[in-house]
């Protein structure tokens, strides 16, 4: 059975594959499989098989570059300019760049050029270095770079009702890296104060979606405290921010470790528990209510809308809110109006903004025999379309920014891959004998990664992962004999992959 799963890879929430059918030895595959969003792969262990000519010194470590960003921008008016808040962030971590720049250097370049820089922009932007804001990273405790663009916005000038943020990176030399772009954005001119409904269903908040939570005091941007996790605590910061998952929780598992996603939105009054989406470090279930003027609305029960004020009660407590002090993250005891029995009065640090984010994350690797190339354009995966089964299947890729020098890796066996444009790539599925000589012996499903390969050697990752799942075949014989089955079996195989080849191209020919 074909099943479209999708899993973020950071929440930390797998999910858990049904492998309890037994099978016998005559077990056969199919390639009527799931196909699923991979957990998070061991970057250490999956580098480098990919390459059949090249062995795994040869291939540079991952190189990761991880863009967050907010989902919705509010428009500045006149000579007022509204910065984006939160600011967008950019991440680069793994040992890649380090070695990327060492080869750099070798090649004669001085240290002073090899360090990196970038520029971020608006896609609109005609010259990414004066029309954008400079990027300078500094390296962090946990070996990742970090650099923030604090004092980006979007004009009245601009008409649209979306646009992307564009971040071009380069080698102190002038090296070009490549461009690397986020999700779109929506453009919003205030916060909106009406009741949601999902007519407008991108202004509202959904369980499982990624948020981040800021406190300004008194509207100064200079106060401004983001939520955050650090050496895995949470704090209150001036600089970063962190992107959590929220997520409904069920009354009945509101005191579990563990909790379930409700496929719905956010509405005031439900129970959610934030986790973070780097570390997985979670707050314990929390009620959240909408705010006015620093008064708990109790009785408030719409749906949470971008860029809102809110307050998180700590579930079952008598008035124990979530809140700062400095940069710490205390529980506030509020107090009950005393005319207004539906309202709490709050502090200034309780009271918090929820705004909607995206983390982009590109991975790849380079040959270390080749000199540093140009990354961009990234192809992106963005959805898979199986079409037929059995042991004749072909997987359709529907993404962005593909080329004909791209081809299909499942794991370690390159798929005989067609370029039909550059949103969709067509591939033939590899067989899984040629993947395991013990195929037939299997009795879980196999899971394989989906890579894109330039001609070049460079190799994208993608968050995707293909799976041949076993199906029982009609019980054997008793008379037949094991050199006969070998002899069928072998007949079989060559008979398939030529059928596989020729019914590909006959496919695309039609």
């Amino acid at each position: 059975m074909l099943e479209l799963m999708e899993e973020d890879r950071k929440t930390g929430l797998p999910i858990a594959a049904d492998a309890s059918h037994l099978y016998t030895p005559d077990t056969s595959f199919t390639h009527l499989t799931t196909v699923t969003r991979s957990p998070e792969w061991d970057r250490e262990e999956q580098n480098f098989s990919l390459l059949q000519r090249e062995t795994r010194d040869s291939v540079r470590p991952d190189q990761s570059v991880i863009i967050l960003h907010a989902k919705v921008a509010q428009k500045s008016y006149g000579n007022e300019k509204r910065f984006f808040c939160p600011p967008p962030c950019v991440y680069l971590s793994g040992h890649g760049w380090k070695l990327r720049q060492e080869q750099f250097k070798a090649s004669g370049v001085g240290e002073f050029n090899c360090h990196l820089f970038g520029y971020m922009s608006l896609d609109s932007s005609t010259d990414p270095q004066t029309d954008s804001f400079k990027l300078s990273f500094e390296e962090q405790t946990d070996k990742r770079m970090f650099a923030c663009a604090k004092t980006l916005y979007i004009s009245d000038t601009d008409k649209r009702k979306h646009f992307r943020l564009l971040l071009h990176l380069f080698h102190n030399g002038r090296q070009e890296i490549g461009t690397f772009q986020g999700r779109l954005i929506k453009v919003i001119s205030k916060p909106s104060q009406k009741r949601q409904s999902m007519k407008n269903a991108d202004l509202c908040i959904f369980s499982g979606s990624k948020v981040s939570l800021f406190n300004r005091l008194r509207s100064q941007t200079v106060s401004t405290r983001y939520l955050a996790v650090e050496d895995g605590a949470f704090v209150a910061s001036a600089r970063k921010w962190t992107a959590f998952t929220v997520t409904l929780v069920e009354e009945t598992q509101a005191d579990r470790s563990e909790y379930t996603v409700c496929d719905s939105y956010l509405c005031y009054g439900c129970v959610v528990q934030l986790v973070c989406t780097d570390t997985g470090v979670a707050l314990p279930p929390m009620v959240i209510h909408k705010v006015n003027k620093q008064h708990v609305c109790l009785d408030v029960d719409e749906p949470v809308s971008q860029l809102h004020k809110c307050a998180f009660q700590l579930k079952d407590s008598n008035h124990m809110y979530l809140c700062l002090s400095n940069e710490k993250i205390i529980q506030y005891q509020a107090s009950p109006c005393p005319k207004e029995g539906n309202k709490v009065l709050l502090n200034d640090g309780s009271c918090w903004t929820i705004i909607g984010t995206e983390v982009v994350e590109y991975t790849f690797s380079e040959s270390l025999t080749c000199h540093p190339t140009i990354i961009s354009p990234v192809p992106v995966i963005n959805g898979l379309e199986l079409n037929g089964g059995g042991h004749v299947a072909t997987l359709e890729l529907h993404g962005e920014n593909f080329s004909p020098h791209l081809k299909v890796w499942f794991g370690n066996m390159e798929a005989e891959t067609m370029f039909r444009s550059p949103r969709s790539l067509l591939c033939v599925v590899p067989d899984v004998s040629i993947l395991s000589g013990e195929w037939r012996w299997m009795r879980s499903p196999i899971t394989v990664p989906l890579s894109l390969i330039r001609l070049d050697g460079l190799i994208f990752r993608s968050s995707f992962s293909f799976t041949y799942t076993p199906e029982h075949s009609a019980p054997s014989q008793p008379n037949r004999t094991a050199e006969r089955a070998a002899d069928s079996d072998a007949l079989i195989d060559t008979i398939h992959q030529e059928f596989t080849r020729t019914n590909f191209h006959l496919f695309m020919q039609s």
